[in-house]
């Protein structure tokens, strides 16, 4: 029978201690210098530390020695501040009533609500049998004459995997539709010279970079005559150089094709051989959003941010059409897969990309 733990604020004292250990995984509760709860699950290939109660973010992921996060300015979470000063995480949920940097008319904050939504409720739900360790947590959300739904986030791990099964539900306790956008951040650490592979063809038309500049950026030189030669020629950013100006950030929406599985896929293989890797249901998510920062402050790639949006704010992407329309009392879902890849698996998931794109 599995066995299930709810989270409490009790569990969580200055100094870390043990919560469970079963079935190849060791769980202990610690809180941040910043007073911000964290979860530590390990398995027998490494740990993710989970921050139950803000946003169910993943705060870092390590396996087989090597931390997946990005790089970033942030040694620990901050508590009640805004999106971008509190910006290091591994895995983000945004959305779910917004997402992007906020237009002129958008009230919303840069990427929704979820990021660091207070979650109410956290379990945790271990499964010998299976040899999973299911990390839960849910969030209700209430605007008055405007938005009431509980968002369910669920981060699964394997007592001998690399991988990590992440899914979030989101359902609608209005009786009225709601306007739903959902990005999935996965902020990796790219690498000198790793090289790119996805499953989508590699055109100005498939891939297509976003020229416009948020407010809360600041180009620096030669910034914008490289978007427009990245616009032109998309395959420049398949081999991560290091004389390539992802400074401060560029992001593109990529046209990802799904194989007979249903997945799209993207992979970023390292000089070893081994890779990055995330896979998502393009019929959940209708968009793919690539994001990539290369600073001597922060290094991150998002290889395939799983979207129902692009990244303009909400009345944007509104007027495009580029939302969900959840009827009131239905559940909207995403399901994704990643982590990091062996050599041999890598191998295999490059053929498969080969064979989707022909």
């Amino acid at each position: 029978m599995p066995v299930r733990i709810d989270l409490a604020s009790v569990h969580f004292g200055e100094k870390e201690r043990p919560l469970a250990e079963a079935a190849g995984f060791t769980l202990s509760t610690f809180r941040y210098d910043s007073g911000i709860a964290a979860l530590r699950v390990r398995n027998r290939r490494g740990e993710i530390i989970v921050l139950p109660f803000k946003g169910h973010q993943i705060w870092r992921s390590i396996f087989d020695g090597r931390d997946l996060t990005m790089k970033s300015m942030f040694e620990e979470p901050v508590p009640d501040v805004p999106y971008l000063e509190t910006y290091g995480a591994f895995f983000i949920h945004c959305g779910a009533t917004a997402i992007g940097a906020p237009g002129p008319t958008d009230r919303h904050p840069l990427h929704g609500e979820l990021p660091n939504a207070p979650f109410q409720k956290g379990w945790v739900v271990i499964d010998e049998e299976k040899g999973t360790c299911a990390i839960v947590g849910s969030y209700e959300y209430t605007v008055a004459f405007s938005y009431h739904y509980l968002a369910t986030s669920t981060h699964v791990m394997g007592a001998n995997s690399t991988m990590l099964d992440i899914s979030l539900s989101v359902e609608n306790l209005k009786k009225t539709p709601m306007d739903l956008m959902y990005l999935a951040h996965a902020n990796f650490r790219p690498v000198d010279n790793g090289e790119l592979f996805y499953s989508a063809p590699a055109n100005k038309t498939s891939v297509r970079v976003r020229k416009s500049i948020p407010a809360h950026i600041t180009p620096a030189p030669g910034y914008k005559e490289f978007l427009e030669e990245l616009a032109e020629k998309p395959a420049l950013h398949h081999v991560l150089r290091p004389d390539l100006k992802f400074d401060p950030e560029v992001a593109m929406t990529i046209d990802m094709k799904a194989g007979k599985d249903g997945f799209a896929h993207a992979l970023l293989r390292r000089p070893d051989g081994t890779s990055d890797y995330m896979r998502y249901r393009p019929e959940q998510c209708s968009q793919c959003i690539r994001w990539i920062c290369r600073t001597p402050d922060q290094d991150a790639i998002g290889m395939a941010f799983p979207s129902t949006s692009e990244v303009e704010g909400y009345a944007a992407e509104k007027k495009k059409g580029l939302y969900v329309s959840l009827a009131g009392g239905a559940t909207w879902r995403v399901d994704m897969h990643l982590g990091t890849l062996g050599k041999a698996e890598t191998d295999h998931v490059i053929k498969e990309i080969a064979a989707i794109t022909g």
